[in-house]
């Protein structure tokens, strides 16, 4: 299988080279180029345990992959997890479910992905005999599952971009204290988006980006979302049988990369009725699917800091799809948008969506109602997707962080202070973090000092 990408302007590439590459040199991003069709597949795969339905899926897609080497990959990418199902389905009530995502090493969702990815990449140097510098930005989770899936790891070095202040102090202590050498934590003086900028401004530079062996490990990287469509599966073949044809998998994102993966499903033929996407106080999203205007806002931190995002780098993938597969519109709508920070879908109203938002005030409430009705307690991010509720549906919630990297949002909310022992490890270590200034020149200048 080949991939391309969604500006039609980079020649296709196998799995591994689109994965090494990360951000498709003209700028977009790369899917596959023709969906396999597992509508009478997905259901034999019932039964499985989790890592034997990663292998089963990730093979239709890691073609150039030999088929023994990816199924050792796969299985030793969900070694590190705390619970033997890796993601547990845990039923509330009769209509309300919770899809525990935060069963990894760094306590997240983005854990299903990049200890996956990060063993995509050891795989790599030592089948082509290369160094790699992995480059990514964080508003909060990705970062720290990021370097937790390369911890170490012999000819890779990874650089994380994170907003100084703008993480909990957990989440940077998960960055900045593995007191591993090849872990550089890079703390700049702005938001999220302005390190994704940078970022998409560096990998611009194809003879930097050659020179320095860089790839992304940001939910731009194409491992990403397929690796997250297998918790979707997962979670579909747990449900009653009955529950499956009016699911609706609630999800928290701020990125969209989280909830593409699961309607990435739907274009392989697997029956998902529907998807919410639940936005903190950066909406961008509802606002999209409510209004049908995409327009960047400005960044406001919040209780739920891995949404504090204005512009959703996967909904370029989304795009694609929804402009009948064709680049030129992509290319056209995505140079509108950075021209003027905002673009209007007329008639935009995609079928199987809808979306909240959520506000500051709201979160600790919600925290509250579901800690006494289903005595659960979830983190501010989850609790986005808990304040609306389809009535005719069966609602499976992703829980995406583990509530304990967020204590003191959970202890003013129910006074009780959820604690993991990980966490309080990394209480007792020093943080070693970089500080550079929010410009791609810094960025690029430091990353070159420091890449193997």
């Amino acid at each position: 299988m080949r991939y391309i990408s969604t500006r039609g302007q980079t020649e296709p590439l196998s799995f591994s080279d689109a994965v090494a590459t990360g951000l498709a040199p003209d700028g977009g991003l790369f899917l596959p180029e023709t969906m396999p069709d597992l509508s009478a597949k997905w259901r034999e795969w019932e039964g499985l345990n989790y890592p034997d339905l990663c292998f089963e899926f990730m093979r239709l897609f890691a073609t150039d992959i030999p088929s023994e080497t990816l199924r050792e990959i796969v299985a030793k990418s969900y070694t590190k997890f705390a619970h033997e199902e890796i993601a547990p389905l845990k039923k509330l009530d009769e209509s309300t479910y919770v899809l525990e995502l935060f069963q990894g090493p760094t306590l997240a969702f983005k854990d299903f992905a990049l200890q996956l990815l990060g063993n995509l990449y050891e795989y790599q140097c030592v089948s082509r005999g290369q160094t790699i510098n992995v480059l990514g930005a964080t508003s909060g989770d990705t970062g720290a599952a990021a370097i937790h899936g390369l911890l170490g790891k012999p000819g890779i070095a990874i650089f994380i971009l994170y907003p100084d202040g703008r993480v909990s102090p957990l989440q940077e202590r998960q960055m900045t204290c593995t007191e591993a050498e090849n872990v550089f934590a890079i703390a700049i003086d702005g938001s999220f988006d302005d390190a994704q900028a940078s970022l998409k401004e560096i990998f611009a530079d194809q003879d930097y980006r050659k020179e320095h062996r860089l790839s992304a490990v940001n939910s731009i990287n194409l491992a990403r979302g397929l690796a997250q469509c297998v918790y979707y599966l997962y979670a579909l073949l747990r449900l009653p049988k009955e529950a499956r044809a009016r699911v609706e998998f609630v999800v928290p994102t701020g990125n969209f990369g989280n909830v593409l993966a699961g309607w990435m499903l739907t274009k392989m033929g697997v029956p998902i009725p529907g998807f919410k996407v639940a936005t903190n106080q950066n909406d961008i999203l509802h606002r999209l699917f409510t209004t049908g205007e995409y327009r960047v806002d400005e960044v406001r931190a919040s209780l739920a800091p891995s949404m504090d995002i204005q512009v959703a780098s996967n909904f370029e993938r989304f795009l694609y799809y929804t402009l009948d597969e064709s680049a030129d519109p992509v290319r056209e709508v995505m140079a509108s948008f950075k021209a003027t920070g905002s673009h209007r879908f007329e008639g935009f109203a995609p079928a199987g969506f809808s979306s909240t938002h959520c506000s500051d005030d709201e979160i600790p409430e919600i925290i509250q109602r579901v800690y006494r009705d289903y005595d659960y307690v979830v983190d501010p991010h989850t609790a986005c997707g808990f304040k609306e509720l389809s009535p005719d549906r069966v609602s499976v919630v992703l829980a995406t962080a583990s509530p304990a990297k967020f204590p003191d949002t959970i202890k003013d909310a129910i006074g009780v202070e959820p604690k993991h022992k990980s966490l309080e490890v990394l209480k007792s270590r020093p943080v070693k973090k970089h500080l550079v200034a929010a410009n791609t020149a810094a960025i690029a200048k430091f990353v070159a000092d420091y890449a193997v």
